[in-house]
C-alpha cells in the first residue's frame, strides 16, 4: 500500500466505496488521516465498515465542517453532465476535491528514496484507445528485461494498492480521462498520449473538455519526457505546446499514418515496420508483421508508444524487439480465442466505440463481424468507411435492428450473443475471422465489456466442442 502523506490528523471525506474509494480510505488511515466515507449503495457502506471505516451521509447539512479534502471515485461526475450533490456541497464549502490519483502522486516519493541508487519512476499512459495494451506492453517489456515494475491504475491494481517502490522500480499507470481530469497532483516522469477519438462526451461536455482532461497529464506536472501520438489534430497541438522547437527530443512523436523524419526523436510504423528516427537518422527498425500479440495498425500504434517509452527509460531496441515477440496481448483486445477448420475467433470486446471497432476491422481480412450493444453518440459512419472486409455483420443488443439499419454491410439481427456466434460459425469458411468488435457499450445486456467478451468466448468454445 502507498501511505497517503500530507493529511495526517485531518478529516478527509471519501465519496464512492468501490475499488479506488476503498483503497483510498485505507491508505488515508495508514497515513494518519480520518476518512469519512459515503456511498449511496448500502452494501458498499457495510463492506467499508467491516474494514473499520466510518460512514456518514455527506449530503447532510454540516457534513463538510472540519473536512480538509473530498476524494471522489472516477465514475462520479463532478461537473458534467451535472455535479454530484456531494461534490456541490464540498465546493460550496470551499473544500478541495481530489481523487486517488492525486493522492498517489502526492505520496509516492518518500524519504526511503534517499538510500536508493536509482530513483523510482512513473510512466503514465492516457488516450482514447490502446492505453491498456500500451501500458501492459510497457510492463511486459520491463519484466522481460528483469527491471522491477508494477502495473496499476485503470488496469491491474488500484494506484494506492501497489507496493512501495524499491530501488530502480518503474510503476506503469493506465489513466482514463475520468482519472486525469480531477487529480490535484499529476507528476509522471514519462507521460504517453496514444490518440484521441470521441468518447465520454457527456461527462466532459464535448471534445474540447475531453481533450482538456487528457491534456492535464502533461500540463499539471510537466513530465521529463512526453510521448505523443500525432495522427490527430489534438496530438499535433499537444506536441507543439510541449516542445521548444523541432530539435527538442523531450517530446517524442509517434505515428502510424506518416513517416516522421525531422530533427527530433520520433517513432512511427508503416506497412508493418516500426522505425525510430533521431536527429534525422534512422536508429532502429522492427518488423511487426510477425508479432502475433500485436495485430493491425492500431496495435502497431501501441507498439510505437510502448517502444518510445522504453527507449526513454534507456532500453535497447533489440531488447524491446525480443520482448514484443513474447507479448500475448490482453483479454478482450484482439484476443484469439480459438482456431478451428481454418477459421480464427477473435475477442475484441474492449472495442466499445466506433474508432476502436474501426481499427479492429482494419486489422483482419474476411471478417464475420459480431457487433452491437448500447450505442454511443456520433453514429456509425466511421465503421462503414472501413467495412470492406466484412462478409457479414451479426448484430446483438436490445436495439439490434436499429443498429443494423445503419450499417452498409450485409447484416443479420441476432440480438443475443448465443444466436450471433451460432450464425457466424454456421456461415464461416476457412480463411474467415469471426470477430467480436461491438462498437458499443455493453450495459444493455452485460455489466461490463469483460462479461460480454467472456460470453463470446464461452459460446465459441461450446459451439466448437459440439
Amino acid at each position: 500500500m502507498i501511505t497517503v502523506q500530507g493529511l495526517s490528523g485531518k478529516n478527509v471525506a471519501v465519496l464512492g466505496l468501490g475499488r479506488s474509494g476503498l483503497s483510498a480510505a485505507l491508505a488515508l488511515v495508514d497515513g494518519g488521516a480520518t476518512p469519512i466515507c459515503w456511498d449511496d449503495n448500502e452494501a458498499a457502506r457495510v463492506a467499508a465498515e467491516t474494514h473499520g471505516l466510518t460512514c456518514r451521509d455527506l449530503k447532510k447539512q454540516g457534513a463538510f465542517d472540519d473536512v480538509a479534502r473530498l476524494i471522489v471515485s472516477p465514475g462520479i461526475p463532478h461537473l458534467y453532465p451535472a455535479p454530484n450533490p456531494v461534490v456541490s456541497k464540498a465546493l460550496a464549502a470551499g473544500v478541495p476535491v481530489d481523487n486517488d490519483i492525486g493522492l498517489f502522486f502526492q505520496s509516492f516519493a518518500t524519504s526511503d528514496w534517499n538510500n536508493f541508487d536509482i530513483t523510482p519512476q512513473v510512466v503514465a499512459v492516457t488516450g482514447s484507445n490502446g492505453k491498456s495494451t500500451t501500458s501492459a506492453l510497457i510492463h511486459h517489456i520491463l519484466e522481460h528485461v528483469g527491471r522491477p515494475c508494477q502495473l496499476a491504475g485503470n488496469i491491474g491494481r488500484g494506484v494506492l494498492d501497489i507496493d512501495p517502490p524499491i530501488d530502480g522500480e518503474v510503476v506503469v499507470l493506465e489513466l482514463s480521462s475520468y482519472q486525469t481530469e480531477l487529480a490535484r497532483s499529476l507528476t509522471p516522469d514519462i507521460a504517453v498520449f496514444t490518440n484521441l477519438s470521441p468518447d465520454h462526451l457527456d461527462r466532459h461536455h464535448g471534445m474540447g473538455g475531453y481533450f482538456a482532461a487528457k491534456r492535464r497529464l502533461f500540463s499539471e506536472g510537466g513530465p521529463d519526457r512526453a510521448i505523443v501520438g500525432v495522427d490527430e489534430d489534438e496530438g499535433r497541438f499537444l506536441a507543439g505546446q510541449l516542445s521548444e522547437g523541432p530539435t527538442d527530443d523531450r517530446v517524442m512523436r509517434i505515428s502510424v499514418e506518416e513517416k516522421l523524419t525531422g530533427p527530433g526523436w520520433q517513432v512511427f510504423a508503416r506497412k508493418g515496420f516500426l522505425s525510430e528516427y533521431r536527429k534525422g537518422r534512422q536508429a532502429a527498425s522492427i518488423d511487426l508483421r510477425s508479432v502475433a500479440g500485436l495485430p493491425g495498425a492500431h496495435n502497431h500504434q501501441n507498439a510505437c508508444a510502448a517502444y518510445a517509452a522504453c527507449r526513454a527509460l534507456g532500453l535497447a531496441p533489440k531488447v524491446i524487439e525480443a520482448a514484443f515477440h513474447t507479448f500475448g496481448g490482453l483479454p478482450h483486445r484482439s484476443q484469439t480465442i480459438a482456431e478451428a477448420q481454418g477459421v480464427r475467433y477473435v475477442n475484441d470486446s474492449k472495442a466499445t466505440n466506433v474508432d476502436s471497432a474501426a481499427k479492429a476491422l482494419q486489422a483482419f481480412k474476411r471478417i464475420r463481424w459480431i457487433c452491437g450493444g448500447l450505442q454511443k453518440e456520433g453514429g456509425l459512419e466511421g465503421l462503414n468507411a472501413v467495412s470492406g472486409e466484412v462478409l457479414k455483420a451479426y448484430v446483438i443488443g436490445r436495439e439490434a435492428a436499429q443498429f443494423a439499419m445503419q450499417l452498409d454491410a450485409e447484416t443479420q439481427v441476432c440480438t443475443t450473443m448465443a444466436e450471433a456466434v451460432a450464425a457466424a460459425i454456421a456461415d464461416a469458411e476457412a480463411g474467415d475471422v469471426v470477430l467480436l468488435a461491438p462498437a458499443a457499450a455493453s450495459f444493455d445486456q452485460y455489466d461490463s465489456f469483460e462479461r460480454r467478451g467472456e460470453d463470446f468466448a464461452a459460446q465459441v468454445v461450446a459451439r466448437l466442442s459440439d
